[in-house]
């Protein structure tokens, strides 16, 4: 057990983040743990198809790249090296690793936990009786008739827990959940128990504000203006205390911003109800504090915890069949009429609509009248086709038409050649009981142990604290002006799924935000969203409310069809929304 907080610091967020990060993380300040998150729903089916075309592959190959950098400082300075880029491979990811030791002339204790692959298994696994249902649509895997091409329980952090206890240098881990890579180190370094569920939650928390690296530091902010320092974001540091509970930090010297504002905004990313659920303890949002206690510090207190649930999450993909996509653009005056007409047109040539699985077509208006400049005179006619026959959407449709370009609209042209076609996957969530994973690490000395997985609650436990809300006061005057003069968003994908959490600066605001958004002002605000479930849930502490908007994404973001596939954008085109805002809201 250590007294003092360990500082973790993150150097990835995505498969493709900055490859200097690494190196900036061990150059800017002491830490302790380097962590590295790779992996997202689409990741897996990227490095599925890496594995196909070499089977030694299926791990994110940057990572390699990162270590060469600092490996040498890592060891020579204790730094603890955690992070998901084993993908689909763990083993192989750290039979690299042991290899770049080798040529750096290291003596590196190099550890791999495994055990979250269960694509071999999934006939079993029905044949026992466990249903994998799709979490959003309630459909049987075994109803669906699809093969998958990978299945990935998230696992928990005591693999990484046991690693580090045994001395490696580095752990390499496959689908563990995002903010398992800060539970392991914190804890690891406070030695703490299964049951010590606040601190693990807390850990939990900071894991989820850091996992996505410099989103909480100023990148992807709302109030832009707030961030003084306008370059790159610093990479962000979570000192983890005995107690679970977090500053959120980053080097000095680094761009961006910490402040309560941009910790809510990587909070509320990506979540659904505040209980969020992690395979060692369910976190409860709607308990943690924020305070900003010095300039780019922010400290996270009073976070609770509860006992896990005892099921796992499972990510599975399976192939959806192939897609082409061509935009053909439209200038000036009549821009509805000549996509209509080039619409007809080209589905004539191809034999109509229905000889395709899927279509579609979104006509996106760019334009304004009498615009100052060519391009504000455009539009784009999007047209996707799916179908499990490549040959229908390879050159085929996108050939197709260029048949228009002299015998179509006025001003036919196109932004892309024609292109061929390329697979695209459908992600399945999906749950399994805890039981039928089998969670293992493979130590630095090649033994293996299993880890046992936490012993699950009887019954889920409601406990938001966030105090009385204070009751929407009277206001007097209101005044037509974007949500965003008034509130920050962040928005993301989960599966099929996306989010938006809102929230404000002060207490008097959020009391008019609570009453004034509700599921039935989004559905006409968010009109993609009219038909679609919405659920929400409240934030006090934050300040904030969250939706969840089921099916907005189609199957996920390897299948989605919307020119925003992943709602990256949505937060801010709520933002931009007129509605009607107390005059003396905005002025405070």
């Amino acid at each position: 057990m250590n007294p003092r907080p360990v500082r973790i610091g993150n150097c990835s967020g995505f498969y493709g983040d900055r490859i200097d990060a690494a190196r900036e993380m061990l150059d800017g300040g002491p830490i302790d743990v380097l962590t590295g998150d790779y992996l997202a729903e689409l990741t897996m089916l990227i490095l599925w198809k890496a594995k196909q075309k070499d089977p030694r592959g299926g791990y994110a190959k940057t990572f390699l790249s990162q270590m060469e950098q600092v490996f040498t400082d890592c060891v020579n300075r204790g730094v603890k090296v955690v992070s998901n880029a084993g993908g689909l491979n763990p083993a192989g990811l750290a039979d690299q690793l042991g290899k770049l030791a080798g040529e750096l002339g290291l003596q590196a204790r190099i550890a791999y936990v495994y055990g979250d692959d269960l694509v071999g298994r999934m006939d079993q696994l029905i044949a026992e009786g466990h249903s994998l249902a799709n979490m959003d649509t309630g459909q049987p895997l075994g109803e669906a008739g699809v093969r998958p091409v990978s299945a990935n329980a998230y696992l928990g952090a005591w693999g990484i827990v046991e690693a580090l206890r045994a001395g490696a240098d580095v752990v390499v881990c496959p689908r563990v959940t995002d903010a398992s890579l800060v539970v392991g180190p914190a804890a690891w370094w406070h030695g703490w128990k299964r049951t010590d569920y606040d601190a693990l939650a807390g850990a939990v928390a900071a894991g989820h504000v850091i996992e996505c690296g410099p989103q909480a530091t100023g990148g992807n902010y709302s109030w832009l203006h707030e961030i003084v320092d306008l370059r790159s974001p610093g990479f962000p540091i979570a000192e983890v205390a005995e107690d679970g509970s977090t500053v959120i930090t980053k080097h000095h010297g680094t761009g961006g911003l910490v402040s309560p504002g941009t910790v809510t905004a990587q909070l509320l990313y990506e979540i659904a109800e505040p209980q969020y659920f992690n395979p060692d303890v369910v976190t409860h949002f709607d308990t943690l504090q924020l305070e900003q206690q010095a300039t780019d510090r922010v400290l996270i207190t009073g976070t609770r915890g509860t006992p896990p649930p005892d099921q796992l999450k499972v990510a599975v993909n399976y192939l959806g069949g192939y897609r082409n996509t061509m935009t053909l653009v439209i200038t000036g005056l009549d821009i509805e009429e000549k996509a209509a007409r080039a619409e007809r047109q080209l589905f004539e040539i191809l034999g109509g609509k229905d000889s395709f699985a899927e279509t579609d077509v979104q006509l996106i208006r760019f334009d304004h009248p009498n615009a100052e400049s060519n391009v504000e005179a455009t539009a784009h006619l999007r047209i996707t086709v799916k179908d499990p026959d490549a040959r229908k959407v390879g050159r085929r449709f996108s050939n197709a038409t260029m048949e228009l370009a002299l015998g179509g609209y006025a001003g036919f042209h196109t932004t892309t050649p024609p292109s061929g076609e390329s697979a695209y996957g459908i992600y399945w969530p999906t749950l399994v009981p805890t039981g039928v994973v089998e969670h293992r690490v493979v130590l630095p000395d090649g033994t293996e142990r299993v880890v046992e997985h936490s012993p699950p609650a009887e019954t889920t436990e409601l406990m938001g604290t966030g105090g009385p809300v204070p009751a929407a006061p009277v206001f007097g005057e209101s005044v037509r002006a974007p949500l965003g003069r008034l509130c920050a968003a962040r928005s993301g994908d989960k599966g099929g799924n996306a989010n938006v959490g809102v929230w404000t600066r002060k207490a008097s605001a959020y009391a008019w935000l609570r009453e004034y958004l509700t599921v039935d002002r989004m559905r006409a605000l968010l009109p993609e969203a009219a038909d679609l479930e919405i659920r929400r849930f409240e934030l006090p502490n934050l300040h904030g409310v969250n939706f969840v908007i089921i099916g907005l994404l189609g199957a996920g973001v390897a299948s989605a069809t919307r020119p925003d596939p992943q709602a990256k954008g949505l937060g801010e085109y709520l933002r931009s929304r007129y509605v009607d805002i107390p005059v003396e809201l905005l002025t405070e």
